[in-house]
């Protein structure tokens, strides 16, 4: 994998209390992976600045985890309780953390930042690898627009500011697709894409099976909504089945 969140992109990244880090957008969370957690150690593929970790670790549950991006850890250490999230740099398809799980999580769309399909089914084979038997491996990521889109249209605007834009950009042959963020500060304008492959429910499912899970939930959201044929995102649950 390749790091696309270096020093500029984790001073700009946090949010706080809003978007993604809006309370009603991380409680729900932090409340469903404790429950799953089942008291035992968590591990986070992708911890970045802390979003999902601190409040986690706070609740109680013990919390690693693996980043690629030194800048963005280095902010969640300077957080409050930042230093209690034990965590290693490296890619989180392939990095081995020590001692068993009870539960591995990848949330906001992560998964697609492994942008090959034998990438992403090392990620199902690492999670899996921390596991117990029982354990089990979560992952939040949205259903892939195309249904929606007119024919032949590959260009999807998510936001428009006065002075930012951003677009995702799909290539149906390949799965392949970009997130395209445009900015204009102090007259100039720049340009920052980050590659995604996108992959279908059923593919994960299949992924799963390969490492050794099964499928055990299903949800639209954190806040258990049944997922259904116009849900936009899903929240995945995988259980280990072998030892």
């Amino acid at each position: 994998m390749q790091n696309h969140f270096d020093t500029d992109v984790a001073e700009r990244y946090d949010t706080p209390g809003e978007g993604e880090f809006a309370p009603e957008r991380v409680d729900p969370a932090v409340d469903r992976l404790a429950e799953l957690a089942e008291g035992g150690r968590a591990l986070e593929f992708a911890v970045g600045t802390g979003r999902i970790a601190l409040p986690l670790a706070a609740r109680g549950v013990p919390v690693h985890g693996i980043d690629l991006s030194p800048a963005m850890v280095e902010r969640m250490r300077a957080k409050p309780g930042g230093t209690g999230v034990d965590t290693v740099i490296g890619d989180f398809t392939t990095t081995r953390v020590p001692g068993e799980f009870s539960l591995v999580y990848l949330v906001f769309n992560t998964v697609m930042n492994v942008t090959t399909q034998d990438g992403q089914v090392e990620c199902f084979v690492n999670a899996a690898a921390h596991l117990g038997r029982g354990g089990r491996f979560v992952v939040e990521v949205g259903v892939p627009e195309l249904r929606r889109l007119p024919r032949g249209q590959k260009l999807v605007p998510f936001h428009v500011g006065e002075r930012e834009w951003a677009f995702d950009l799909y290539e149906p042959a390949t799965q392949r697709s970009s997130s395209n963020y445009v900015r204009v500060a102090d007259g100039r304008g720049s340009l920052r894409s980050v590659p995604f492959r996108y992959v279908w429910p059923a593919e994960l499912d299949l992924m799963a099976r390969i490492a050794g899970m099964r499928l055990v939930h299903r949800w639209e959201d954190w806040h258990r909504t049944p997922f259904g044929d116009e849900s936009e995102k899903h929240v995945s649950v995988w259980e280990k089945t072998v030892d």
